[in-house]
């Protein structure tokens, strides 16, 4: 193996790794964040009870995987704010609202979704 392989391979592992504790950090600090877990987890399982086809699951993993991703950029942008900006702020707060604005349309757009795949499903049992 070539030095500058283990090197890419050492570093690739690292980014994981660095990756995987802000996902520790979101689930431990975020009440919302394991809230939507829960939920997620639930929508899982009810996707195996009524057999969801391969389109169904792709669209439901989809929107978990935004609804998810937003709420860590949230979490984010909101420590980043915290930490230049500590005081009140006008535009910082409507910063902060916008991206948790972005979190919302995308957990409404999720229970749309969720209600066009499950709700027929639900009728017909």
């Amino acid at each position: 193996m070539s030095s500058d392989f283990k090197d890419r391979r050492r570093k690739t592992g690292v980014g994981f790794r660095f990756a995987w504790n802000g996902i520790k950090e979101v689930y431990q600090s975020e009440r919302n964040f394991r809230i939507h877990l829960s939920v997620a987890l639930l929508v899982t399982l009810a996707a195996f009870v009524f057999g969801l086809s391969k389109g169904e699951w792709v669209t439901i993993l989809l929107i978990m995987v935004i609804v998810f991703s937003l709420e860590m950029v949230n979490t984010a942008m909101e420590r980043l704010l915290d930490f230049y900006h500590p005081e009140q702020h006008p535009v910082i707060g409507s910063i902060k609202d916008i991206t948790a604005g972005a979190v919302l349309v995308a957990s409404i757009g999720s229970v749309i979704i969720g209600m066009i795949i499950f709700l027929p499903k639900l009728f017909m049992i």
